[in-house]
């Protein structure tokens, strides 16, 4: 596989790469762009042969679900199994978009293989303003891993992708340097939610959002 890398500005404002990468994810292809978490992987959630991409290239698990960003509250509620619960409106309404991933029940519109085979849905909203323009133009939600192989660092820019992923993915957007926000994962599929991963946004700031929901 050859990999091209394109340069565009970090405010989305080029159509014509947007428009490339889009054309990418549609044809089944990865295609790795910044967000505020670092440079991810990004792909077609609906399409079973890309999924299986993004694992090879990263060297994931199986069993180990892959993460999507929506653009809204409204997208997400869309892959949701049942209407968004209390507690995911009030943390989604309080810290996206940024860095918060929710685990929520998945609806059957998902392959199960995104959920690592839970039926559990990994979620956020990012404001990168790149990722956010593409998931508008596919009027979808993309899979949104980090850019890396399984257990080293995330990517900071589209160069340090191309270093580490040169032949593993088919288009880079180098938008310069990303922020690299750690996110914290929440999952709150069970009658008492618990931090999976603490990040940017800490446990005792979930409290607070959710003391009484």
């Amino acid at each position: 596989m050859r990999t091209e890398i394109i340069e565009t500005p970090p405010d989305g404002s080029d159509d014509q790469a947007i428009e490339q990468a889009a054309e990418a994810i549609l044809a089944g292809r990865i295609v790795a762009l910044p967000s505020e978490s670092g440079y991810v992987l990004a792909a077609d959630p609906f399409n079973l042969s890309a999924i299986a991409a993004v694992f090879r290239a990263k060297g994931r698990e199986l069993h180990r679900a892959l993460p999507i960003l929506v653009d809204s509250l409204t997208m997400a509620e869309d892959y949701a199994a049942d209407s968004l619960s209390p507690q995911f409106l009030l943390l989604a309404r309080r810290f996206w978009p940024g860095p918060l991933t929710i685990i929520t029940a998945a609806s059957r519109l998902l392959p199960m293989k995104i959920t690592g085979n839970s039926g559990r849905l990994a979620v956020r909203q990012d404001s990168n303003a790149v990722a956010n323009r593409l998931i508008e133009r596919l009027e979808r939600p993309i899979i949104a891993t980090s850019a890396n192989r399984s257990g080293h660092s995330t990517c900071r820019s589209g160069i340090e992708v191309f270093g580490t992923m040169d032949g593993r993915v088919h288009l880079i957007l180098n938008a310069g340097e990303a922020d690299r926000l750690p996110a914290t994962t929440v999952d709150i599929t069970s009658l008492q939610w618990s931090v999976i991963k603490e990040g940017a946004i800490t446990e005792a700031q979930l409290d607070d959002c959710l003391s009484g929901a």
